[in-house]
């Protein structure tokens, strides 16, 4: 992972020194901004951007506004930091498209193993050209594309790849761990809501096709028509 160009956004300036510092020690290259408008204007200035760890409270524009805008002309992975340890801000940044969130004060080395894990898949080789069709849930590897009955379902890096996983595991119960542990990349301790979260947020996206999505009791999910 040597060489990724990685876009640190945080008004303090201690908080940005932490991050390149441990950032940089990885062999990662570093660019900075203290709030969102300069964010925003580096990422269309600057080449071959590979990550934006991304703090919510920032002045100009907070930290969803600038993922949200973000978004809408890039995959870019991006990581959310916040001092607010609200459910509804996880759910929102989620919404919009972070693919992680991390709250504040962190551990710099939990940063930096979910850092190294977004750039692992980010950098997977593509799984193949592919149709994956199961009866009018279509999913299309080299577009990197969901389509049901036709329309093209829109999802978030992360949802694609939870539903990537779900479905090359057709019948099989997954556990909340299992799920965490491949689709996020790292080990994880304390609650299981970010599994959870997601795979509420995937259901509302597939619709018709939620119920594919089916919940064990106690234990985790399962994809199955």
């Amino acid at each position: 992972m040597k060489g990724k160009r990685i876009l640190v956004v945080d008004d303090e300036p201690l908080i940005r020194k932490l991050v390149t510092d441990f950032l940089k020690k990885q062999g990662y290259v570093t660019i900075e901004a203290d709030d969102g408008k300069k964010a925003m204007n580096l990422f269309s200035s600057e080449e071959n951007i590979d990550l934006i760890i991304l703090d919510v409270m920032l002045p100009e524009y907070d930290g969803f506004t600038v993922c949200r805008e973000i978004r809408k002309k890039s995959k870019v992975p991006i990581i959310m930091l916040t001092a607010r340890g609200e459910e509804f801000d996880e759910v929102f940044g989620l919404d919009i498209g972070a693919d992680e969130y991390i709250s504040k004060p962190f551990s710099p080395n939990i940063l930096i193993a979910r850092v190294n894990a977004v750039l692992r898949r980010a950098n997977s080789e593509d799984k193949g050209k592919e149709l994956k069709d199961f009866n009018g849930l279509t999913i299309d590897h080299s577009a990197h594309q969901v389509v049901i009955d036709g329309e093209v379902v829109d999802l978030s890096p992360k949802e694609y790849e939870l539903l990537i996983y779900l479905s090359e595991n057709y019948g099989k119960a997954l556990s909340r761990e299992q799920i965490l542990d491949k689709v996020w990349g790292y080990d994880y301790y304390g609650d299981l809501r970010t599994v959870d979260t997601h795979i509420n947020r995937l259901r509302i996206k597939l619709d018709r096709k939620s119920d594919y999505i089916q919940t064990v009791r106690g234990y985790g999910y399962r994809f199955e028509e």
